[in-house]
């Protein structure tokens, strides 16, 4: 009887954890097109990432699927929200010129643990090459930011100051 109500209880902070981040859209941005879905993963910190400040929005992973209307961005963020007032915010898509094409806004903290958010977002033809930001509510921009090679999905990560700096094709993967 005392596992049956464990399980049910685990089983119920389980569903709560994964309808708290249910229904929460993007808002359309200016300078692109963005949808929202909600591919969500929680898991800690597996992939390496001590040496990151976690007071920034941290960009730790970054996976692309051509899709009818653009290209779905799943995007993973590791950012401490818990102990500040602020939280990751949003991360955005744009050219290496720093012009944006899509973003995808995050409405709540998410706690310690790395997660990820879905946006489809249109790319233009002449572009081979974008930047992946995250951004927070406290420090704005900040921590490891992503190029991504569009055609092939290769990634290289590049530390990020307050402003976003430009890039050229050649710090691309």
């Amino acid at each position: 009887m005392r596992r049956r109500h464990l399980l049910a209880g685990l089983a119920g902070a389980a569903t709560a954890v994964v309808t708290g981040c249910i229904g929460n859209g993007p808002a359309a941005s200016s300078g692109g097109t963005t949808t929202g879905d909600d591919a969500t993963t929680g898991r800690s910190d597996e992939t390496g990432n001590s040496a990151l400040d976690l007071r920034e929005a941290n960009v730790t992973g970054v996976e692309t699927e051509p899709v009818t209307d653009g290209v779905r961005f799943d995007v993973t963020l590791y950012h401490d929200d818990d102990g500040e007032d602020g939280h990751a915010n949003w991360w955005q898509v744009e050219r290496l010129d720093g012009d944006r094409l899509g973003r995808r806004d995050l409405s709540h903290a998410h706690g310690t643990l790395e997660f990820t958010r879905s946006s489809t977002v249109q790319i233009p033809d002449d572009v081979d090459c974008v930047v992946v930001r995250g951004h927070d509510q406290t420090h704005g921009y900040g921590g490891q930011a992503m190029l991504l090679a569009i055609d092939d999905g290769a990634t290289r990560t590049v530390r990020q100051g307050e402003d976003p700096d430009s890039f050229s094709s050649s710090d691309c993967p």
